[in-house]
């Protein structure tokens, strides 16, 4: 695990993509603590999707996914959702 943020950790999986497609760490965590959406996981009630909009981005929505049951929270996941652009 890695703790690259304030109040989070992340998996080794969600530090890897986060670097590899070029997620700001500080952004994936103010979407994780301020999200302008929360969506509970179809199939694993302890993981929430949280989303904000990323105005340097060209306000592409940037979907988090984290484990809420733990403390601090785990990041499993991080990247920019195509199918919310201009939905959220």
């Amino acid at each position: 695990m890695h703790r690259t943020e304030p109040g989070l950790v992340f998996t080794q999986h969600a530090h890897d993509v986060i670097e590899e497609r070029l997620i700001d760490p500080a952004r994936a965590a103010l979407t994780v603590h301020s999200p302008e959406a929360t969506l509970r996981d179809a199939r694993d009630s302890e993981i929430t999707h949280a989303l904000r909009r990323v105005p340097e981005h060209g306000n592409r929505v940037l979907r988090v996914v984290y484990n809420h049951t733990v403390d601090p929270p785990r990041v499993v996941t991080a990247y920019f959702d195509r199918t919310l652009k201009g939905k959220l």
